[in-house]
């Protein structure tokens, strides 16, 4: 099975997607956005976005462990990843990331 969205509304109203991978898993996770359409067009940004290498952050936290972030190109953050114990994971992670956000799939989780 391959990748796809799931747009959800939280319980402020607001709306948020994430990408998961062909297994159910999640490996890219949006900011809040006020309405709508603006979570669209964020999922429309990592569909334009996810096969450029340049859009990746990789990042290590504070306690050592691996995450990465898609930007557009006006550098804006469209995603961010889960937490990796190690670099080879969050490596994994960017290749699912470039792999599944090209779907058109967007399954609704806003009712």
């Amino acid at each position: 099975m391959a990748g796809y969205f799931d747009l959800s509304k939280s319980s402020d109203g607001q709306f948020r997607f994430v990408l998961k991978a062909g297994n159910h898993e999640t490996i890219l996770t949006s900011e809040l956005y006020k309405t709508r359409a603006a979570a669209e067009n964020g999922i429309e940004s990592v569909q334009k976005n996810c096969g450029d290498a340049a859009r990746y952050e990789k990042k290590v936290a504070a306690n050592g462990k691996h995450h990465f972030n898609l930007k557009a190109a006006n550098h804006q953050i469209i995603g961010s990843s889960q937490m990796y114990a190690t670099e080879s994971g969050c490596d994994n992670g960017i290749e699912s990331v470039k792999t599944n956000g090209k779907s058109t799939t967007v399954k609704d989780s806003t009712a």
